[in-house]
């Protein structure tokens, strides 16, 4: 059950069917909606036409509404893949954070909001055995399509709370970097590192435009200070430290 302290309001959309079998439960999926206003994206959420939906959407005066049962499986990941899974979709909860997107001018997250997303994906993990490095942004399942939850989003808060895997970026410094049209051992070893984390990058001869995009995508969510595509000194550190901080599992 949920927990008195966070009202749901029930918006049941008709976009779900069947979790495939045998797939659990293991990735906690953030969005934003990317459109005009909120009621626009729940109206699109719940709109059998739109073939979308996400089991919850967090407006940002902070209340939530579930549009799908955990239990189903929501469309909201689309073409996507992490750790060699590619229905993401049958073993994620999805969350809708209302916000404009970079598309529609982009803003902060408000606090009302954040609290009541980090209420409400504490009651999702307590249901779930979600680990940290799962909960996860649909920019990193999907890096060459999607952008969300964006830079401004803030992982350390949630991470503060228990929620997600993070670790304190490494300082923009300067020293090597491995961009775009760069070939050879090192971009290799890069494409390698960010296998090793769970994001869907082959062994390409050149950094091309799919390893710039996992780079971008892996910059918005554990070093957006700088979001630019480039591999350089701080963003390997941080990717390095978060490989070695994986909890080890039991």
């Amino acid at each position: 059950m949920m927990s008195p302290a966070l009202p749901i309001e029930q918006h049941p959309s008709p976009n779900h069917g069947p979790r495939a079998p045998g797939k659990p439960i293991d990735i906690l999926l953030l969005h934003y909606t990317g459109m005009a206003s909120a009621g626009r994206a729940l109206g699109w959420l719940c709109d059998p036409a739109s073939q979308v939906s996400s089991h919850y959407l967090v407006f940002e005066d902070g209340r939530v509404a579930q549009l799908v049962d955990e239990a189903r499986r929501a469309w909201h990941a689309g073409r996507s893949t992490w750790a060699g899974e590619t229905d993401i979709n049958s073993r994620s909860i999805g969350i809708e954070i209302a916000n404009p997107g970079h598309q529609f001018g982009y803003r902060a997250f408000p606090e009302p909001q954040i609290d009541a997303l980090i209420a409400l994906c504490r009651a999702v993990l307590s249901r779930h055995p979600i680990p940290p490095e799962r909960v996860l942004a649909h920019s990193d399942v999907a890096p060459e399509r999607k952008e969300d939850p964006g830079e401004l989003f803030p992982w350390q808060r949630l991470h503060q709370a228990s929620i997600g895997h993070w670790v304190p970026p490494a300082p923009i410094v300067a020293g090597p970097l491995v961009k775009r049209g760069d070939r050879g051992n090192a971009v290799l070893i890069l494409q390698q590192r960010f296998r090793d984390y769970g994001y869907d990058i082959g062994e390409e001869a050149e950094f091309g435009a799919k390893t710039e995009a996992v780079v971008t995508a892996f910059q918005r969510h554990f070093r957006p200070k700088r979001v630019d595509g480039i591999a350089d000194v701080s963003t390997v550190t941080t990717l390095d430290r978060l490989i070695v901080a994986i909890p080890a599992k039991a």
